[in-house]
This record gives C-alpha cells, sequence and structure tokens, in this order.
C-alpha cells in the first residue's frame, strides 16, 4: 500500500518529503508497536566491518548468562528461541518489521535485543524510536561512499546514532537503571570522533595497554583462532586473526554487562561459526569451498590473509560487485585484488539491480587484467552466477581452495525492476559439489 502511494507521488516532490515520510513512518511502527524497546536493554553494532559477527557473538555470549537474547543482523534473525537466515536482503529491515520484532522478544520474555545498524538505516531514520542503551563502534573505511556523496558525510551518518543515545528513552530494568554507554574500537583511527559523544559509560577495546578490553597474542590457525583478552586465553572456532577484535567488542559488552570472564569465555568459545561468513561447504570434495560475504576491498584483503592459513595449492576466487550505482569505483579494485592474490578468477553476476551485468562483470575483469590475468586462461567472465561456480570447481584440482564472495548467506539476488531471485550460495556450491561425481563433468 506505501509503495502504491509512493508512485502516486511526482519523484521530486518525494525526494523532499522523504526524511518526514521515513520519520513519520517509523515513530507510526513504534506506537502500532506499544514502543518495545523501552522494555529491553537494546544494543546497537555499526562500523564497516565485523558488525554481523560481533552481534552473533554477543548474542551467544548473553545466552550462556542466562539471558534471553533476540538480534538482527545482515546474515541471521533470532527471537532469542530460534534462528533464521536474513530473507530481507536488507541489514535493518522495514521499521514496521522491526518494531514487531522488538514486541514479539518482550513477550516472549527477553531481555536484550542486539540491531546490527547501518548508515543507510540512519539516513531513513531506522534507528529512531528502538531506544538504544549501548553502542558499538567496530571500525570505519570507505564503504557506500557514491550513496552519502563523501566519506565525512558517511561517518556523520553513523555519528547520528551516537548523537543520539543521550535522547534515548531512560530505562529501569528489574530495578537496575541501564547506564547509556559507548564502546568503541580504540585501534581505529576514528574512534576518537565516535567517543567524543556524550554518554553515561565509554568503553575502549584494541591492542592499546590503556584500553578497557586488551587484545594481547593471537594465533590464527586453519580451525580456530586463539586470541588473549584481559590476560584470559579464548579458544575462538572461527577463522581469521581480525576475529579478535570481534569478540573483544563483545567481551566488552560482557564486562559493561556485569557478566564474569569465565561466563564470557564460555559464551565467545560457544560460537561454531556462522552463516555465510568464512563458512565452509564440505562436499566429500578433496578441495576446499569456502563462501563469504566480503565484498569491499578491505574485507577481501583480510579474506586472502586468512585463506593464507589454509593449507592448500591454488586459489580459485569466484567474485562480482553489486550494481544499483553501488560504489562502482571498487569494481575494478575488487578485480584487482583478485587477480594480484588468486591463480583463477572467475567474475560473475551478484547485485545487478537496474544495471546492465555484463558492464559490471567488464569493470571488474578489467582489475583482474591490470594485475596481468589472461582472459580464458586464468580469467574468465560468466554473467550466470550458477554456471560461474560450476565452472570454478569444474577448474578446481585436489588441495585447491575455491572461494566465493560476496553473497555469503544471503537468499536472493536482486534483479532489475524490483525482482529478486532466491539464492543461496551455499546451497548452490553444495549442489554443484555434488553433481561434479558425474565421470564427464571433471577430468
Amino acid at each position: 500500500m506505501l509503495d502504491f502511494i509512493r508512485k502516486l507521488i511526482p519523484r521530486r516532490i518525494f525526494r523532499a518529503l522523504q526524511p518526514a515520510y521515513h520519520f513519520i513512518l517509523n515513530w507510526l511502527a513504534a506506537l502500532v508497536y506499544g514502543f518495545p524497546a523501552r522494555r529491553l536493554i537494546v544494543i546497537g553494532v555499526t562500523g564497516t566491518a565485523g558488525k554481523t559477527s560481533v552481534v552473533y557473538l554477543t548474542a551467544k555470549m548473553l545466552g550462556a548468562a542466562g539471558y534471553k537474547t533476540g538480534f538482527t543482523s545482515t546474515a541471521v534473525f533470532s527471537d532469542g528461541d530460534k534462528e533464521w537466515l536474513n530473507d530481507k536482503k536488507m541489514t535493518m529491515p522495514g521499521r514496521f518489521f522491526t518494531q514487531r520484532f522488538l514486541r514479539r522478544l518482550v513477550r516472549q520474555g527477553g531481555r536484550y535485543a542486539i540491531i546490527e545498524t547501518t548508515s543507510e538505516g540512519i539516513k531513513q531514520f531506522r534507528h529512531r524510536f528502538i531506544d538504544y542503551d549501548s553502542l558499538i563502534f567496530t571500525g570505519l573505511y570507505p564503504e557506500h561512499i557514491e550513496a552519502h556523496g563523501g566519506f565525512e558525510k558517511y561517518r556523520a551518518a553513523k555519528g547520528e546514532l551516537f548523537r543520539r543515545l543521550k535522547l534515548s528513552w531512560p530505562k529501569n530494568i528489574n530495578g537496575k537503571p541501564i547506564v547509556k554507554t559507548i564502546i568503541a574500537n580504540g585501534d581505529d583511527e576514528n574512534a576518537g570522533y565516535f567517543l567524543n559523544f556524550e554518554s553515561e559509560a565509554k568503553m575502549i577495546f584494541g591492542q592499546a595497554a590503556g584500553a578497557d578490553v586488551r587484545i594481547g597474542e593471537v594465533v590464527a590457525g586453519s580451525a580456530r583462532t586463539a586470541v588473549v583478552l584481559n590476560d584470559q586465553k579464548i579458544n575462538l572456532h572461527l577463522l581469521g586473526a581480525f576475529n579478535a577484535y570481534n569478540a573483544a567488542a563483545a567481551y566488552a559488552v560482557g564486562l559493561n554487562q556485569g557478566l564474569s570472564p569465565e561466563i564470557i569465555k564460555s559464551g565467545l568459545e560457544s560460537v561454531s561459526g556462522l552463516a555465510g561468513k568464512m563458512e565452509i561447504i564440505n562436499g566429500g570434495q578433496d578441495f576446499t569451498a569456502l563462501v563469504d560475504y566480503s565484498f569491499e576491498p578491505q574485507a577481501l584483503a583480510k579474506l586472502y590473509e586468512t585463506a593464507t592459513l589454509i593449507p592448500h595449492q591454488r586459489i580459485i576466487h569466484v567474485l562480482g560487485s553489486t550494481g544499483g550505482g553501488r560504489d562502482k569505483s571498487r569494481r575494478r579494485i575488487l578485480g584487482r585484488l583478485a587477480g594480484e592474490q588468486a591463480d583463477i578468477v572467475v567474475v560473475t553476476n551478484e547485485d545487478p539491480y537496474d544495471e546492465n551485468p555484463l558492464e559490471i562483470i567488464d569493470q571488474v575483469a578489467a582489475g583482474a587484467e591490470e594485475a596481468g590475468k589472461k582472459l580464458g586462461i586464468n580469467l574468465f567472465k560468466v554473467d550466470d552466477r550458477r554456471q560461474a561456480i560450476k565452472k570454478a570447481l569444474i577448474l578446481a584440482k585436489k588441495h585447491d581452495l575455491v572461494l566465493f564472495t560476496g553473497k555469503g548467506a544471503e537468499q536472493h539476488i536482486c534483479l532489475a525492476g524490483g525482482k529478486k531471485m532466491p539464492w543461496d550460495e551455499r546451497e548452490v556450491v553444495r549442489q554443484e559439489i555434488q553433481a561434479l561425481d558425474k565421470p564427464s563433468e571433471r577430468a
């Protein structure tokens, strides 16, 4: 109904009315569902990378402490009783979904709600009337820059979330006042900007000696990552040294909420993986297949760092880049990264929206060619994503590492005209691995 009304309004007029439109809808959604966030302890997680992992680690840690905890994230939703994959193709779903989710959590006796909060969501006032109590800043680097009009505006959009913390509804849960807290990655150069906002308490995590949660030795292996936090060794069942920061952020929340170090450790060590995040797909093949959500250059660089820990012969990488005008400048950079790091690159469709997918593929492939890849030899352009996956798997030999990035556990591919094609990269990879059993498929 709302979409129908929007189409009746001329685009120029709608653009002018857009801020008011989004604000009123958020207020209306909160009103309809009775402002449920006021009866929960709400933790917001924002930054460029690590948000989903921090949400998940924090939720499992609070759950280990006996608190029913619900959350929304890029990959997974949970109402405190069950988890399900995010099928909305957006990290912060529509305001009615979020408020309905919060009310459901209240009715089920939930104590905590953790909301992965994006700059795009903040621009549309989706953070309003959620009444946050703690905000976690994971770190910042350029993303969605074209949509925001520059890095400063991108940072300012996230800053708006922190600015409003002091104005958030004051809460008293079970006779205990809830302290408004900012928790920040002190090793990020933008930490000071976010810590400068007013709050009742502030915490820092990172490697600096004065951090409230200090990251000590980190030993990353092919199956787990051991990290020392405040002199306590924690064995994370997660790939990648970067998860030390994600665990440290969750650890800070635990301390802020009065959990013992033993409970925090138990909760963090209980996490065995996250859908679409460095997820290994095992179909009985003699090579390693790994699905990951990474779609930004910095995230991709970290993925390649982690790849060095996984025993392998060659790396075959299947990737694309999102359309819809989203950060076009990164496409060539992604291709160049893959061209430099992988032995074979397969460039394919990702989420073209209303752009020509072949043009996006060409732009990514151009970057790989700059890195020395040769079309038809170690660089392939395959517009059908399933066929691209199949191509990579056929090329894979024993002990190779095949990376599939950009989609993770997302449940759709977004096409022109607002159409969505059902998709689960993990299942497609698994299906195509099983199809390799046919003798004609693979030499």
